[in-house]
């Protein structure tokens, strides 16, 4: 591998794709060395499939395993966060279309404290997991189309770009195929993610809104979706995500400042040495920057996702008369609701996701005998 194509692997970048936080760390193998972990050789061997994996799908492999066990890690935080998303629709829904619930027993969650102690009360330590099926099931196919799609156009682009733009930057031909295979992943795993937030906002109190539907398991809730609402209501909440790619605009350029500014990579050794801790401290800032900014479209689709294609309960509105209808009755504040638990979902996110990332990818490379 030549210099300059080490360079361009380097300053590919992580995406954040339909709001589920994939760290796409396999650029990052060129500065981080594979961990010296002990492993019997001689008693451990991979399996057929497994060894014939080129390099590079050993390590997508890799980023999937550390994207499944952050996701387990942080779905607590996941839930509480859809929880303050989502609690101004009901209010909303009673004020504007007069739809049947039971305000009562209409749960309000003013901050953080409040809704784990919800939660907690009236659900359980279950509660905390809700959606992690959908979760967990989405996290492969968003890996797989993102890597292809990604792969693909990272070829595609430097000759478009040239051709057409005069644009020869390799960062920005990686922007622009980062954006490409987030769309591609958006659109086809969309399905999932409005399941699972469907399943994260739903509580055990059935009397809080009597007419809506509740859903016992995930594929209980495809089958009642379909039936109730039809194909449609699978890509709700498809635009604002779309719309939330324009984070990895603000991401991207961001985070590269900040590994240059923490001097990440430590060059005057012979070899490249990472400091791992100053790298967690440049992703979550940047991410923090670039979540600050773009976090309404979070707001948006998850308002969308839980609208209902059935008047009585919470009915079904089109984007901009979502942003119209949170500004009235919410003002600003309301596209930021669950801002503070998603900003505290970055740390231990990231911090689970690069470790495990760099585990996963020891372990598979060194009894594959590629290291």
């Amino acid at each position: 591998m030549t210099a300059s194509e080490k360079n361009s692997d380097v300053s590919d970048f992580q995406d954040i794709v339909h709001g589920e936080d994939l760290q796409f760390l396999h650029p990052i193998q060129h500065e981080i060395h594979p961990l010296p972990i002990n492993l019997p050789k001689k008693t451990i061997s991979p399996s057929i499939w497994l060894s014939k994996l080129s390099t590079s799908q050993l390590i997508t492999i890799s980023g999937a395993a550390s994207g499944f066990l952050a996701g387990i890690v942080v779905c607590p935080l996941d839930v509480i966060k859809t929880r303050l998303q989502a609690q101004g629709a009901a209010r909303i829904a009673v004020q504007e279309i007069g739809a049947k619930v039971n305000t009562k027993s209409l749960v309000e969650f003013p901050g953080f404290k409040s809704t784990v102690a919800s939660i907690f009360k009236n659900e359980g330590i279950k509660g905390f997991y809700r959606g992690l099926v959908p979760t967990m099931i989405g996290y492969l196919p968003t890996w797989t189309i993102y890597f292809t799609v990604y792969e693909k156009t990272k070829q595609i682009y430097p000759k478009l770009n040239e051709e057409y733009l005069n644009v020869k930057y390799e960062s920005f031909n990686h922007f622009c195929s980062a954006l490409t295979a987030g769309l591609a992943s958006s659109i086809a795993v969309n399905p999932v993610w409005v399941v699972k937030t469907r399943l994260m906002i739903q509580t055990n109190d059935r009397q809080q809104f009597p007419d809506r539907t509740y859903y016992n398991g995930t594929m209980d809730a495809f089958r009642k979706m379909y039936r109730e609402e039809g194909i449609r209501v699978f890509y709700s909440g498809l635009v604002p995500s779309v719309f939330g790619l324009i984070h990895v605009g603000i991401h991207f350029p961001v985070y590269e400042k900040l590994k240059k500014v923490l001097h990440v990579t430590n060059h005057k050794s012979h070899e490249k040495e990472l400091s791992l801790g100053r790298l967690i401290l440049a992703l979550a800032a940047s991410k923090m920057i670039a979540s600050t900014i773009t976090y309404p479209h979070e707001i948006l689709r998850t308002r969308m996702q839980i609208q209902s294609s059935n008047k009585r309960c919470l009915t079904h509105m089109g984007f901009v008369d979502t942003v119209k209808l949170i500004f009235k009755r919410e003002g600003i504040k309301g596209f930021y609701a669950g801002y503070l638990v998603n900003l505290s979902r970055t740390v231990p996110a990231s911090a689970v996701t690069l470790v495990s990332f760099e585990y996963f990818k020891s372990y598979l490379l060194t009894i594959c005998g590629r290291v």
